[in-house]
């Protein structure tokens, strides 16, 4: 995909930018880590449905003035692929998080999460006629068994191992939008696609969120959670983790990925009081583990 003009200058002294990857890095973590936090508190109230709408709704809204100055690059007949490349990566997979949030602890979801940068290269290879490396074999089997060890999980919730698979599914889901966005809208402004696929995603989950809209009064706490993970953990998370791509690559801004499961689960453990169980630390250990070892080095093309 090619770079739009950068939201932030690349030719930031170097003594700045020593310091301010990292801590944008670490800000963004632990944004996106809060995000399950903040699932786990209002989809109990909220519901699956009406908890991605708002979810897809409020993000799209932080995103709304990067479509608007990109419209003129996204001719109508783009929107099909939008909506489809919406329900995928952004409508399906963040009903499933919400609804894996009503049934286990907050970590189980952002553990599964990290698999995304897995099941691309998964998806790469079976749709796209990419070549698997050995070694991300290796990491993909390996992360697998970090998945099952986490659904094995009987003391850190109540339904652990469907909320697992569903975590799993979300991931997988995450891997063939990552795929079909850099083939469909190459050379579009990214943010401004990030954009169009949340509206079209908020429009596409609307009647789900109308039918399953909850009767009884929604607390303040849930109200707030809800708002935070469109705005924060969705619509600025989504700008800043584009801005990080354009100034220092790719390659480094996904590095967040390690982080975003153990701020999550330190998240829910300050504020919801949720432990960390023994197989929900094994699983993390393995899923992060196999995540470095895909990370090394670039996958080969047949």
């Amino acid at each position: 995909m090619k770079n739009p003009p950068p939201l932030l200058s690349p030719g930031l002294p170097l003594e700045t930018r020593a310091w301010l990857t990292p801590l944008e890095l670490l800000l963004l973590s632990s944004v996106w880590g809060a995000s399950f936090l903040f699932q786990r508190v209002a989809a109990p109230e909220f519901g699956a449905a009406p908890l991605v709408e708002l979810r897809l709704a409020f993000g799209a809204l932080v995103l709304f003035p990067f479509l608007w100055l990109a419209r003129a690059q996204l001719p109508g007949r783009l929107w099909p692929r939008l909506a489809l490349v919406a329900a995928i990566n952004s409508a399906i997979p963040f009903t499933l998080f919400a609804w894996a949030a009503q049934q286990a602890p907050a970590g189980v979801g952002a553990i599964t999460n990290a698999m995304a940068v897995l099941f691309t290269a998964l998806v790469a290879f079976l749709f796209f006629r990419e070549r698997i490396a050995p070694r991300k074999w290796f990491a993909l089997v390996l992360g697998f068994i970090g998945v099952v060890v986490l659904a094995s999980d009987k003391t850190g919730g109540g339904n652990i191992g469907p909320a697992a698979a569903a975590g799993a599914l979300a991931a997988f889901l995450y891997g063939v939008g990552a795929n079909l966005v850099p083939r469909w809208f190459a050379g579009l402004p990214p943010v401004a696609v990030a954009a169009a696929t949340l509206l079209c995603g908020a429009l596409l989950a609307l009647p789900f969120a109308v039918a399953h809209w909850p009767v009884a009064p929604v607390s303040g706490a849930a109200w707030g959670s809800a708002i935070a993970v469109g705005v924060l953990s969705t619509g600025w998370a989504y700008a800043m983790y584009y801005r990080l791509i354009q100034r220092v690559g790719a390659a480094r801004a996904v590095t967040v990925t390690y982080l975003v499961p153990l701020m999550a689960v330190a998240w829910a453990w300050s504020l919801l009081g949720e432990a960390l169980t023994w197989p929900m630390a094994v699983a993390c250990a393995l899923i992060l583990g196999s995540v470095a070892v895909s990370q090394r080095g670039p996958l080969a093309k047949a």
